[in-house]
C-alpha cells in the first residue's frame, strides 16, 4: 500500500512562529518588509523613497532613491531621437511662444510617462529629486517645476547639481568633473561638496557635434548598396556595380545614433607612431599621406568640416550638405579644403585596423521596390577616427575636451590645483565611447608637454598651459579603466579607483544616494511655490488664470547660482560716474 509523501517539516523541538506586530495608533516606526532582510521600507511598501529624475535634452533616467540603477532609461523623443531643447532660443515673439508651448507639452508628456508608465507611482505622495545641469536655462527649470507642482502636484522638489551628484556617486566630495553630454561638455571644479561655479568651463564639442561629424564623414567617404530592382538582379548584378554615394535620406537621427552607440570607438593618437611609419614606409610614398597638415594651414579643420552639417537635425529635410559646401568652396578657388580632408582620410586609412561594417537601412522612398533594405557600408577608419573632432583644440570658442579641463584648472586657486588634477571624473553619455577616457588622459599629457617633444605639430609662441606642467605627474582620472602608472603616489592611489558605474548614470546614482541619505540640494515645497505665484495675488480663489509658457515669469523660489550675490570687491553691474575734481568744483 503506497503512502503519500508528506511535506518536510521542521526539526523537532523548534516551533516556527511568525513575529507579531503590535499596531500602535499614530506610530511613525517603519516595520520591516517580509520580503527584505533590511529594516528599511522598500518603495513597494511605503512612500519614503524619493523619485530621482535626470532630465536630459535627449535621454531621461528615472527611478527611486536607494537603488543602484535607474528603473527606466528612455529617449525623450522616441520617434525621431531628437533633442527637446537647444541653446538657441528663438528671438521672434511669435516663434518663441510656439517653441515654448511645444517644449512644455513635451516635458509634460515625459513627466507623466515617468510616474504613470515607468515607475507606476502616485506623484502626490512622492518627493522628487531633480538632477539639473549647471547651465540649464532658468525657463526650462521653471517649466519642469510648474509641471510637477501644478499638474502632478508633488509635495516638494529638490534641485541638485549633476556634477556634484556624480562626484558623490564615487565617494568623493572634492574633484574636477567633466560632463560630456549631448549639447555641450562642461568642466566644473568641486571643493568640499561646494561647486565652484565661477570656474566653470564649457565647449560645444559634445555628442551633437560628434553625430554631425559622423554624418558628414559618411556622406563623403561612405558607400551605399541600394536594394536590387528585381530578385534576379540580386543574383546576376555584382554588388560592386550597384555601389553609390550615400543618400542623405537614409542618414536619419536614429541611424546616426545607432552607429554612434554600437559601431564607433576611440583609438590612440597618431603622432606617437608617425616616426616608425616614416621609417618603415617605402621611399616612393607620398609624405603627405603620413603627416597631418599643419595647424597654420588655412584649410578646413575637422571641427569646421563637421560644422557644415551641424544644422541638419534630419537628413531628409536638409537642403544642403557638406558635399555641396565643399563643391562650392572648390569652385571659388579654395581647393585646399578638399585636399586637407583627403590627406586626413588617407592618413587614417593607413593607420586604421578597424574593419568595414555593413548595416541594413531603410532605403529612400524612390528605391522602395519591395526587394529588401539597402546596405550602408561604414568604413573602418570612420568608426575609429570620427571622435577626433572632440579632441581637436586650438579654437577660442570651441576648446577640446582636454583643454576644457586645463582651462578649469587654470581658474582654480593654486593650492587646489594638485588636488583637482588628481581627482578628475568623467561622466556623460559621450564618455561611454570605448577608449574615450584613456585617450582623454593622453590628450591631457600632450597638451601640457614641453615644446621640444611635439615636433610634428607647430606650437604657438604663447604656451598658456606652461604653469600646469608641474602637475603632469599628478593627473589621474578616477574612472579610468586602464590607469597608467605615475611617479606621483597621489595619482596612483586615485587613478581607476572609482566604482564601476557607467559614466552616463553617475549623476542619477548620486541622486539616488542623496535621496537615501535624506540630503540633496535646495528643496522647494509646494506651499512655497504656491505662495510665490504672482498671478494669484490680486485674484479670487475661485478664479484660475492660465498664463502661457512664454509669458510666465520665473519665480524666485527656484535656485539659480547665476543670481547669487557678487563677491567682495567685484565691480558693480552699473558703472558709477566719477566724482568731479576740486578744481572743477571751484571753477
Amino acid at each position: 500500500m503506497s503512502t503519500v509523501s508528506s511535506t518536510p517539516r521542521t526539526k523537532t523541538g523548534i516551533t516556527p512562529a511568525t513575529p507579531t506586530t503590535t499596531r500602535v495608533a499614530g506610530s511613525h516606526v517603519l516595520q520591516a518588509s517580509p520580503h527584505y532582510t533590511t529594516t528599511r521600507r522598500h518603495s513597494l511598501y511605503g512612500t519614503e523613497d524619493r523619485v530621482v529624475i535626470d532630465p536630459g535634452s535627449r535621454i531621461w533616467k528615472v527611478g527611486f532613491s536607494g537603488e543602484g540603477k535607474p528603473r527606466d532609461v528612455f529617449y525623450a523623443d522616441a520617434k525621431n531621437y531628437g533633442s527637446l531643447w537647444s541653446w538657441n532660443r528663438a528671438t521672434d515673439p511669435t516663434e518663441k511662444a510656439e517653441q515654448d508651448n511645444m517644449l512644455e507639452i513635451n516635458l509634460e508628456r515625459c513627466m507623466r510617462s515617468v510616474f504613470h508608465e515607468s515607475l507606476l507611482a502616485e506623484p502626490k505622495a512622492r518627493k522628487v529629486i531633480l538632477v539639473e545641469h549647471p547651465l540649464m536655462p532658468l525657463y526650462i527649470k521653471d517649466m519642469l517645476a510648474h509641471i510637477l507642482f501644478s499638474n502632478l502636484q508633488v509635495p516638494s522638489i529638490s534641485f541638485a547639481s549633476s556634477h556634484l551628484l556624480s562626484l558623490l556617486s564615487v565617494g568623493r566630495i572634492t574633484g574636477l568633473v567633466l560632463d560630456c553630454g549631448h549639447l555641450e561638455s562642461t568642466a566644473l571644479p568641486i571643493f568640499a561638496a561646494r561647486p565652484l561655479f565661477p570656474q566653470l568651463r564649457t565647449t560645444p564639442l559634445a555628442g551633437s557635434r560628434f553625430s554631425s561629424h559622423i554624418r558628414a564623414l559618411l556622406l563623403l567617404f561612405g558607400s551605399y548598396l541600394p536594394p536590387p530592382t528585381t530578385l534576379s538582379a540580386a543574383v546576376n548584378v555584382p554588388a560592386a556595380n550597384r555601389t553609390t554615394r550615400v543618400p542623405q535620406e537614409i542618414l536619419t537621427d536614429a541611424v546616426i545614433e545607432d552607429i554612434k552607440t554600437r559601431c564607433c570607438f576611440v583609438s590612440d593618437a597618431l603622432e606617437s607612431s608617425l616616426g616608425d611609419v616614416r621609417a618603415s614606409s617605402p621611399a616612393g610614398d607620398d609624405p603627405s599621406d603620413h603627416e597631418p597638415p599643419p595647424s597654420s594651414d588655412p584649410a578646413m579643420s575637422e571641427s569646421e568640416f563637421s560644422r557644415g552639417s551641424l544644422g541638419q537635425e534630419s537628413a531628409a529635410e536638409s537642403e544642403f550638405s557638406i558635399i555641396s559646401h565643399l563643391t562650392h568652396s572648390t569652385s571659388s578657388g579654395e581647393a585646399s579644403n578638399e585636399k586637407h580632408i583627403q590627406v586626413l582620410a588617407n592618413m587614417y586609412m593607413r593607420h586604421s585596423t578597424a574593419t568595414n561594417l555593413h548595416m541594413r537601412v531603410v532605403p529612400p522612398v524612390s528605391q522602395q521596390t519591395g526587394t529588401g533594405r539597402g546596405t550602408l557600408i561604414i568604413p573602418g577608419w570612420v568608426r575609429e577616427r570620427a571622435a577626433e573632432v572632440l579632441f581637436e583644440g586650438g579654437d577660442v570658442d570651441e576648446s577640446s575636451v582636454a583643454e576644457v579641463i586645463l582651462d578649469a584648472l587654470l581658474k582654480v586657486p593654486l593650492d587646489l590645483r594638485k588636488t583637482m588634477a588628481s581627482s578628475i571624473l568623467i561622466t556623460g553619455g559621450t564618455a561611454m565611447l570605448p577608449g574615450f577616457i584613456p585617450r582623454l588622459h593622453t590628450e591631457l599629457l600632450r597638451a601640457t608637454a614641453p615644446l621640444n617633444i611635439l615636433s610634428t605639430r607647430s606650437r604657438p609662441t604663447y604656451d598658456r598651459y606652461a604653469s600646469l606642467r608641474p602637475l603632469v605627474p599628478h593627473f589621474a582620472i578616477l574612472n579610468n579603466p586602464t590607469p597608467v602608472p605615475s611617479s606621483s603616489a597621489r595619482a596612483n592611489v586615485n587613478a581607476g579607483k572609482a566604482p564601476a558605474f557607467t559614466p552616463a548614470t553617475m549623476a542619477w546614482v548620486g541622486g539616488s544616494l542623496a535621496g537615501a541619505l535624506k540630503t540633496g540640494g535646495v528643496e522647494v515645497a509646494r506651499e512655497k511655490w504656491d505662495e510665490s505665484d504672482p498671478s494669484q495675488t490680486d485674484q479670487d480663489d475661485d478664479v484660475i488664470m492660465v498664463v502661457p509658457a512664454s509669458e510666465r515669469i520665473p519665480r524666485n523660489v527656484i535656485p539659480d547660482w547665476t543670481r547669487g550675490l557678487l563677491p567682495a570687491g567685484a565691480p558693480p553691474a552699473v558703472a558709477l560716474k566719477p566724482l568731479p575734481s576740486p578744481q572743477a568744483v571751484g571753477a
